[in-house]
């Protein structure tokens, strides 16, 4: 979504990083890139006004020109005044002390919000909290059906008494609705209200009419993401008619430009709770101001990858896989078991893009496919049990047969033999404390220095002393040696030779 724009300032600040100190012409400079920048990634013109006005007042101040590293300061300046038009601290739903909580969701026609709906039951079921779908969306063709698709995915209850399709009355139904919840004990309500295609009256007065009905606790703008410029019109709007609390991004996966998400807080002065980032329902997630900032700087959201891994995997699991590791015991099989855990936790090319300087690998990143998991799986699943406990049995013909089994080739076969009996070793090593050889970051003068597993001479350093046979002059290269002198040179050295 924000790949364009994320490059764009990378490139900014690389060239800002090379001025020692900055000038008022430096900052001008740098702030006309920025501007460019949002208003090509379609952020609303009152808005790059606004942030450039405050990073110009900011950075000709005294924090940058008295900063260390003023070129740093400037990003981290950028980088807050970002966090600002994303609405500042992040925030959390409100909850009534009685319940049910009523939310209400509102926004245009194929902004995504019924499968919304469903994603944010799940999330809440997550939280623990018995939760009703409304289906109060009775104009769009199979809405109600959709919503009742998706409780049964998610297991959520969905209250449909209307077939939809044009018949029935909303309004009535989401009165039933919160009768319906406080007789069973639910915690939240979820209504689904009907979009149009455009801003119209009469879908305005529906919504308000509804709100009017149940009184809602939280009444959700979901808006695409991919919308545009006109987001900004749309969220007034729906300020003005309906009167919200919060915004909800949708399709924040896409490869529009994303200037919604920059505008939207900023304009409708209610804050982002929820991002949706794809079409699974798990691909939701509360919006954090802080990390999505740090992911347009390309600076990385570790916290999120984080988060994701303490939500996909057992630790019972980990707890049994360290064992193994320390008893040497790694197999194929756990080399699998490893992959469906980290396919648990989403989209791989999802993952790698929460990295910092994901911006720079976006090429491996755009041809990265998701589904050589998949292909690695059908291979490991042709062989036999011994096999996978003991890769030394595969013999030439053994390796045709799993092949043919897999629908992959031999070579296939042997590259994922290879790269299993690498990870094997480096985690050999790596348990015995020691840095495998070629392992990225570690330069190769470290390589046997107690990095990388043991260098060849594991002995003790021969006494290295003059091997003269003249006794004098053996005394004084000697003497010259512990001295940290060359023999025979001037002693303008040292023994590190420095």
């Amino acid at each position: 979504m924000f790949g364009n724009l994320s490059d764009r300032l990378a490139q900014t600040f690389k060239n800002l990083r090379t001025k020692g100190k900055l000038t008022p012409a430096d900052i001008d400079a740098t702030l006309r890139e920025i501007r460019r920048a949002l208003l090509e990634a379609d952020v609303a013109l009152e808005v790059v006004k606004e942030f450039v006005a405050a990073v110009r007042e900011r950075a000709l101040g005294d924090e940058v020109s008295k900063a260390l590293n003023p070129a740093q300061q400037v990003v981290q300046i950028v980088n807050e005044e970002l966090v600002t038009i994303l609405g500042g601290e992040q925030k959390t739903l409100s909850f009534a002390k009685k319940p049910p909580t009523v939310i209400m969701l509102a926004g245009l026609q194929g902004s995504g919000k019924t499968t919304l709906a469903g994603k944010l039951a799940k999330w809440l079921k997550d939280q623990n909290l018995s939760t009703l779908l409304v289906a109060a969306d009775l104009q769009r063709p199979n809405a109600v059906n959709q919503l009742q698709v998706l409780g049964e995915r998610t297991g959520v209850e969905v209250f449909a008494p209307e077939p939809g399709n044009g018949v029935g009355n909303p309004v009535k139904v989401a009165k039933a609705a919160i009768k319906h919840a406080e007789q069973n004990k639910f915690a939240v309500v979820l209504v689904d209200t009907a979009g149009r295609l455009g801003i119209d009256e009469e879908m305005m007065q529906q919504a308000r009419d509804i709100r009017d009905a149940v009184n809602p606790d939280e009444t959700l703008f979901v808006i695409d993401a991919m919308v545009g410029q006109d987001a900004v019109n749309v969220a007034k709007a729906f300020q003005d008619g309906v009167g919200i609390s919060g915004v909800v991004l949708t399709k924040l996966d896409g490869d529009a430009r994303g200037g919604a998400a920059l505008s939207v807080a900023s304009v409708t002065g209610k804050p982002i709770i929820f991002s949706s980032t794809g079409e699974g329902l798990d691909a939701f997630e509360p919006f954090y101001p802080d990390r999505m900032a740090s992911r347009i700087l390309d600076m990385g959201d570790v916290l999120s990858l984080i988060e994701q891994a303490q939500r996909s995997f057992d630790e019972t699991e980990a707890r049994a896989m360290a064992e193994k590791l320390a008893k040497n015991n790694f197999t194929l099989n756990d080399f699998m078991e490893q992959m469906q855990q980290l396919r648990k936790m989403g989209s791989l090319k999802g993952m790698l893009a929460l990295m910092p300087g994901a911006s720079q690998m976006r090429e491996q990143l755009d041809n990265f496919d998701e589904k050589e998991i998949d292909r690695t799986e059908a291979i490991i699943r042709s062989m036999t049990p011994a096999e996978r406990n003991d890769t030394k049995l595969l013999n030439g013909s053994r390796r045709l047969r799993i092949a043919k089994g897999s629908g992959m080739t031999v070579t296939d076969v042997n590259s994922l033999v290879n790269r299993f009996e690498q990870a094997a070793k480096m985690m050999k090593t790596m348990q015995k404390g020691g840095v495998p050889q070629g392992m990225p970051g570690v330069p190769a003068g470290m390589q046997g220095m107690g990095f990388g597993g043991a260098g060849k001479g594991k002995g003790k350093d021969k006494k290295k002393g003059s091997k003269s046979g003249n006794p004098a002059k053996r005394a004084a290269e000697e003497a010259a040696r512990l001295a940290g002198e060359k023999p025979g040179g001037d002693a303008g050295g040292s023994a590190f030779g420095l």
